[in-house]
Order: C-alpha cells, then structure tokens, then sequence
C-alpha cells in the first residue's frame, strides 16, 4: 500500500543513495511502484490528476517526493502549486503539503526574494482555503537541507501533516491525503494564488464570485489536454459565425494550430466549492473564432450560443473570383 512504499522510501533512501544512481533498482521502485500505487488511490475519487515519484534527475536529490499535479495548474513541480509527500531521509519523516513549484519563482525573483515571495504565497494560500488550513499543521517543515530545492519546499510550505515512517497511522493518512486533494482543488476554485483584484481586472467581472469563475472556465479552456481533443472532435469550424479556416484563411496544419479558440461551455455558476469532474470533451465545449470568443464572454451569460449566433449580422464570404 502507499504508506508502506513512503515508508520504505523515507527509511531505505539514505543507504541507496550511496548506490549508483543509473539503473538502480531502488529509483525504478519509486519512479514506476510508487506512481502506480498512488494512481490507485484516485480511482475512486473524482479528480483527473497526473501522479509523478522522483528521486532526482541524473544524480540523487537531496529529498525524494511524490507529487499530484492538476493539469489545470501544473504538470511539473517546478511551477504551479500542487500536493506533494515530501521526505526527510534523515529523520525519516514523510511531510504531506500543499505545495509550491520553486523553480518557476527562483528563476522569476532569485533565490532569496524567490524565498520570501513563497513564503508569503504560502500564507495567502492558508488564508484563501481557511477551512483545511485549520485541520491541518501549518507549521513549518523540516527536510533537513540547505540545498537550494529543499529550502525552497521549505518555504513554499502551506500546510500538511507529518508522519514518522516506522509509525503511519493508516487510517489518518488515508483521511489526510483525501482531505487535502479536496483542499487543492478548493483552492483552484477559488482562482489559486492569483490576488482577486488581480482577477477581477482580468476577468472584468463585477463580483467576487464571477471573477473566479469566469478565471476557472478560462485555465479549462487552456489547459493542454483539453484544446487538441475538442479540436479533434469537434472541427475547427467555428460554431458562432461559421468561419472555416481552412476555406476561409488559407490555413494548413494539424488542427491544433487552427486559429480558433476552445470555449468550455459548461455553466459554472452552479458550481459548488470543491467540486470535480468540471467537464467532459467534447460536450462541455464549441469551437469559436477569436472575434466570436470575445463576443460570448461579453454576454450575460457566456453559455447561450444561440444569443451569440443571434448577435451576428454577417457570415464568412469566400474570397471571389477574379
């Protein structure tokens, strides 16, 4: 089971470690047994994440980790914000956090201000999502390094919980991870780490709650695995004013660089805090133009396609003879 594996891992590292890091079988055990074991925990929970073990790249990491990343944030635990058991080798503590990628700010602010700039992050995070901050420790992590990534998860520590690998509560751990899926999501609902003035400015909306909304229907537009398929299923004609790249534009190329935008459909103003599984492809989305795109979202309400396909007074004209 999961725990088990963390706790092998948090208890065997440091003496693997001191092994080859190419071709170990130890690396092998949590890159492929521990992904595996973790995807298994999400089959019956409705989120559609992606699940990645490291223990370093090319050379042995200072603090192995499995991380669970929603493709609306991130992929990678260098950017974003994502949950993550982070290992303490030393004191073989397994920490389980609500995380940040530290890369993505190292690069952005340097490695000291990217440091206060997690810091802060985290506290915003605790103040955005108050209602699982409170049942988790917010205290900080130990992971018994200086090195630059580890100070950094350090850092961009919000909260979690810390278990001894020779002494895993199973049942609390199992209720913590389930917890905390649901307090990331909740925070991706609640437009992440973005300042609502901030989304509101992007988004134009008037209240809070539009703001976030029409901020969680636009990462959904955009997330990478969501454009190529509806395009795929869909066409790229768009679905307002007709307008055929293809026929109209001169375009060539595979349908994912066709100049048209992915609309998600879905309404979400029914969306209730915490709630997954916020579309399905291809129902939940049309294939619009840019002009038109624009046009929906200045809507009332961006779901009524036959207000927008109402709103045009023209249609595409093919270019004419000579």
């Amino acid at each position: 089971m999961l725990h088990e594996m963390l706790s092998r891992l948090a208890t065997e590292f440091t003496r693997e470690r001191a092994k080859p890091f190419a071709q170990s079988d130890f690396g092998n055990f949590v890159r492929h047994d521990i992904s595996i074991e973790a995807r298994k925990r999400l089959v019956f929970l409705p989120y559609d994440f992606k699940v990645k073990a490291s223990v370093g790249a090319g050379v042995w990491a200072a603090v192995p980790w499995l991380a669970f990343f929603d493709p609306l944030i991130t992929e990678s635990a260098t950017n974003g914000f994502y949950v993550v058991y982070l290992i303490n080798p030393d004191s073989q503590t397994i920490y389980l956090s609500l995380n940040q990628g530290t890369t993505s700010i190292y690069q952005e602010f340097g490695e000291q201000r990217g440091l206060e700039v997690l810091r802060r992050r985290a506290i915003d995070i605790q103040d955005r999502v108050q209602s699982f901050a409170g049942i988790f420790d917010i205290s900080p992590i130990d992971l018994g390094s200086q090195a630059s990534l580890p100070k950094g998860y350090m850092a961009g520590h919000a909260f979690g919980r810390a278990y001894s690998a020779t002494s895993i509560d199973e049942t609390r751990f199992y209720d913590d991870l389930e917890k905390m899926l649901s307090a990331y999501e909740l925070l991706i609902d609640l437009g992440g780490t973005t300042p609502t003035d901030s989304m509101k400015e992007y988004s134009g909306g008037e209240t809070v709650e539009e703001t976030r909304r029409y901020v969680l229907s636009r990462r959904i537009e955009r997330a990478p695995n969501v454009r190529p398929k509806v395009l795929e299923r869909r066409g790229i004609i768009c679905e307002g004013c007709g307008l055929d790249p293809v026929k109209h534009l001169g375009h060539f190329g595979p349908p994912s660089s066709a100049p048209v935008d992915v609309h998600h459909l879905n309404p979400l103003r029914s969306l209730q805090e915490g709630e997954s599984r916020r579309y399905k492809i291809p129902e939940d989305f049309r294939v619009l133009c840019p002009t038109c795109h624009r046009l929906i979202h200045s809507q009332r309400d961006a779901d009524d396609m036959d207000q927008l396909r109402a709103s045009i007074r023209f249609h595409p004209i093919p270019k004419q003879q000579a």
